[in-house]
Parts: C-alpha cells; structure tokens; sequence
C-alpha cells in the first residue's frame, strides 16, 4: 500500500515533467512565431488544466505558493542584476513617480470603473483595482530578454515594475482591513506602512547583496569565488526570506540585490571573469521559472467565474489598460524634464503593463479568507492576466518595431 508522501512526491515529479514538456513545446512554437515564450506558457496551461485537466494544483497549495514566491524572487532577481545602476538614477523620478502616486492612479480610475460596473461599494472596488494595480515583473523582464527594447525604457519599466509590486500590497492590506472591519483606513499609517515596507526591502537588499558580494568577488576575501552561481541563488533567496520574516518587501529586497550583484564595479569589484557562466546559470533557471509560474496560472483560470463576470470584468480590465494606463504615464513621465521622454516611449510604456504573478497571490489569498465579494475579484484577475498576457505581451515586438523602440536614442 501506497503512502500518503509516496503519492505526493509522484504528483509533484508528474507535475514537472507535464510542465516542462508543455513548457519546451510552447517555447519552440513561440520562437517560430516570434512571440513571447509567457504568451504561449498561459495558453498551455489554460488547455492542460481546463481543457485536458492535466494539471489540477489549486492557487491555494503550497507547492503552487512556493513556486510563485521562489520564481518571482529568482526573476526579480535577474530583472535588477541586468540593469545598469548609470540608466537608473538618469530614470529615477519616474520610476518613483510610476511606483507611488502611479500605483494610487490606477487604484481610482480602476476603483471608479468597478464600483459602477458590478455595483460594488466603494471599498470593495477599490480593493479590486488594488489587487491588479501594480505591473507584473515576472512577465515583463522575459518579454525583454526576447524583445529588443530601448535599454531607458526597459529599464525604467522593469524597475517599476519590482518596485510597484510594495505599493500595490500596501494598498491591498490597508483597503482589506477596512473592507473586513478590522481598522480604518488612514492616510498616516498607510504612509507609514509603506515607508517601512519599501525602505526596509531597499535596506536589505542593500545589505545582503553587498555581503554577499564581497564573499564572492573580492580579491583576498573572496571565499565564495567557487561557487558563485550558488552564492547568486542564495542571495536572491536570502534577501527576500529576510525581507520577509522582517515585515519588509521580501521582492523589494531580492531587486536591490540582484542590482548589487549586476553592478559590483560599484564597489570596486569584478565578476567578469565569471559573467559567461553566471548568464547560463541565470538564463535557464528564470526559463524553468517562466514555464512554472505562467503554466500554473493559466491552468487556474476558472472559466465559470469569467462566464458569470465576464464582460464586467472585461470593462474592468479595458478601463485599466485604455485610461487607467495612459493617465499614469502621462502624469508621471511629463515632470521628469529629465528623462527628457518622447511621446513615442510614452505610448509604448502605456502598452506594456502585464499583470500577473503578485496581482493573482493577492486573489488566491482573498479568496481562501472568504472576503466578500472574493468572486468578483478573481474574475476581474483572472481576466487581467489573460488580456494583458495574452494582446499586450503579444503585440510588444510589433509595437517597438513601429515605434522604433529596438533602436537606441541617439544621444
């Protein structure tokens, strides 16, 4: 007779290898079409999970929770480690801008939209739009390693995209508790809430990586130079773990780390000895990552819930990308007089904004406390993660071909 563990460690090998076959097929079929490989991932898993139920791991197990948390915090990761600290800080304003008050923006207009649409007190609503408000990192950053995008514009939207993740939460927990009774919702501890959340994430990651760092690359105290890759991993594990169990952003943390490590000459060290072997490590761990999480999430989506909320959710969701979207951009790119943005990379940032892996977490937990209305709001995800994925991550090629994005600014 078979054990209770025996058949679990069975379900969960099943479960790879369904994932990684499915997961190399759809990736060939996206090279040959030249789409993005998160496109054709969400696709597989809606057939293998609705369709043939091949895959049937709920949004709430623990296998499903720790791979949405360790493949995020590993591409957060390799997002920060690929950008240039120099093309940051010419960009800061803003990402902090399209972080913060961009985040509040959408949570209005989108709040506005639902409120009227399903009929929805104002709370409520407001929790929705909160839910999907901040952008998706782990479908953006591998929409970029496939399309050639100005490197200001990627860089800018990566970065907002790890740093609007802190922001959105915030809002997510603050509007829960008053939706649930449990406090009211302040201005002053909001703030509060997140100023310690986002900083101490920053702090962290600082910490963490730079130790970490200095045990791989220094010259004399370099004890780890051995078994760098390792060292990699263990530092994006250990930011967010300790961001985590501190109360802070855990992906905020695993960002700022991946930055420290993509910049060492800023602390006078260097890897480039070991770059040729760190991007091989790196490149196949955040595919195997990509195929989990965006196969998992499209095996989720429940097409009851979107058949009996389907065109609200959709009206939801449109508002979102068509004025939620552009208002954002516009209000936080035009004060930058530095970044000096074309209209151009103003249209093409208004298009790329994936929701997906935080937005849908968020959903799954609502969902499993029984917070009214939890319905309405997967539905209003889940259409979110499928219409953004699926039209906006699709189309990003063809948008910076015509919007001349893959080409650099000349200076």
């Amino acid at each position: 007779m078979e054990t209770a563990t025996a058949i679990d460690i069975r379900h969960i090998l099943s479960l790879f290898l369904i994932i990684a076959a499915a997961g190399m097929l759809s990736g060939r079929v996206a090279a040959l079409i030249r789409l993005p490989d998160v496109v054709l991932f969400i696709g597989a898993g809606m057939l293998l999970g609705q369709g043939l139920h091949w895959i049937d791991e709920s949004a709430g197990t623990l296998l499903n929770q720790l791979i949405l948390t360790a493949g995020s915090t590993l591409i957060l990761f390799d997002g920060g480690r690929n950008i240039q600290l120099s093309g940051l800080r010419k960009v800061g304003w803003t990402v902090g801008l399209l972080s913060v008050p961009g985040v509040l923006i959408t949570v209005g207009v989108v709040g506005a939209a639902v409120h009227y649409v399903f009929g929805l007190e104002w709370l409520t609503s407001l929790l929705a739009a909160a839910v999907i408000a901040s952008t998706d990192p782990a479908s953006i950053i591998p929409v970029f390693r496939q399309v050639a995008v100005r490197k200001k514009v990627r860089e800018t939207v990566e970065s907002e995209s790890a740093f609007n993740d802190a922001t959105g939460s915030i809002i997510t927990f603050a509007l829960l508790a008053a939706v649930t009774g449990e406090s009211a919702l302040q201005a002053g501890p909001l703030v509060f809430d997140f100023v310690k959340t986002a900083l101490g994430g920053i702090v962290i990651g600082i910490v963490f990586g730079v130790a970490v760092v200095y045990l791989v690359a220094h010259l004399r105290l370099g004890l780890l130079r051995d078994y760098t890759t390792i060292a990699m991993i263990g530092t994006a594990i250990g930011a967010y773990l300790i961001g985590d169990m501190l109360h802070v952003s855990g992906f905020m943390a695993a960002f700022v780390a991946g930055l420290i490590w993509g910049n060492p000459d800023v602390l006078r060290l260097r890897l480039d000895e070991k770059q040729e072997e760190l991007v091989h490590f790196s490149d196949n761990v955040t595919i195997i990552m990509r195929m989990l999480i965006f196969i998992l999430l499209g095996s989720q989506v429940d097409f009851k819930l979107l058949a009996d909320y389907g065109w609200q959710s959709l009206a939801a969701v449109l508002v979102m990308i068509f004025i939620a979207r552009p208002l954002t951009v516009f209000l936080c790119a035009l004060p930058d007089r530095k970044s000096k943005w074309t209209l151009k990379e103003m249209l093409f940032m208004i298009w790329v904004r994936e929701t997906g892996v935080i937005p849908a977490a968020l959903s799954g937990m609502l969902v499993g406390m029984g917070v009214p209305h939890a319905d309405v709001i997967a539905s209003i995800t889940f259409m979110a993660i499928v219409l953004t994925i699926m039209l906006q991550a699709s189309t990003t090629g063809w948008l910076a071909r015509k919007l001349g994005m893959d080409v650099e600014e000349k200076e």
